[in-house]
């Protein structure tokens, strides 16, 4: 069969459902790709080639099955419209997406270990995925690794990458941990870095530090006899 008649036997978006139907099991799986979603959103908020997707099914060839997708927690495809056609995805379908796979895949561990270090990691090395994070903060001594880990393809293998934030040139960000206050509670996140190693922050955190210019400005003001609510118009 020719790839063109392969391509045209194989299933469309709406035929195809949108997860695997596996539940996450605990908060963090939803919350903190989300975080780093919407801090995409503002860092890379005039550019229009580039994908996101969290806890959406990927689609591909490279199984026994393409109608069996692998899940990620998260992933980032560079190349790709943001809105596919206009639309919102259902679902991430490479043979639609002109054959791009994800350049960066992202496994939280969950409290029942889903294959992150053995079977998803295979799946992942197979599709070609560039970069695979995974965050395992709570059960990283049961599973014998490390909090944070972050693989890279390397002649067709992967091999723990050393440096966090870690920079990854061909995505053109960085990833680490960091410890803030996210919708007022305290924890632990994870966040993209520019390439001096310099977090990017939250709209959350921007607000807060105009708060405090603000406020800077204000003490100011007074101590030159100003009153800050009073000043003349121009």
């Amino acid at each position: 069969m020719h790839s063109s008649d392969l391509k045209n036997a194989l299933p469309t978006t709406d035929e195809l459902p949108c997860s695997d139907d596996t539940p996450v099991d605990n908060e963090d799986q939803n919350f903190l790709p989300n975080v780093l979603l919407f801090l995409l959103n503002s860092i890379w908020a005039t550019r229009m080639n580039w994908y996101f997707g969290v806890n959406m099914a990927v689609y591909h060839t490279k199984g026994v099955n393409p109608k069996v997708p692998v899940v990620p927690d998260a992933f980032l495809s560079l190349e790709v419209e943001r809105k596919k056609s206009g639309k919102s995805r259902k679902s991430y379908v490479v043979w639609e997406e002109n054959e791009i796979v994800p350049i960066l895949a992202l496994e939280i561990v969950s409290h029942i270990p889903r294959g992150e270090y053995d079977e998803k990691l295979a799946i992942y090395r197979q599709l070609s995925v560039l970069y695979y994070v995974i965050y395992n903060p709570e059960f990283w001594q049961r599973d014998q690794h490390q909090p944070f880990e972050i693989y890279k393809l390397i002649d067709e293998n992967y091999q723990l990458q050393i440096g966090e934030p870690y920079w990854m040139p061909e995505v053109g960000l960085g990833i680490a941990r960091y410890q803030g206050i996210i919708g007022g509670i305290q924890q632990e996140a994870l966040s993209w870095y520019d390439d001096q190693g310099d977090r990017y922050f939250t709209a959350e955190e921007r607000a807060e530090q105009e708060n405090i210019r603000a406020e800077k400005l204000a003490e100011y003001l007074h101590s030159l006899g100003i009153d800050p609510d009073y000043l003349p118009n121009e």
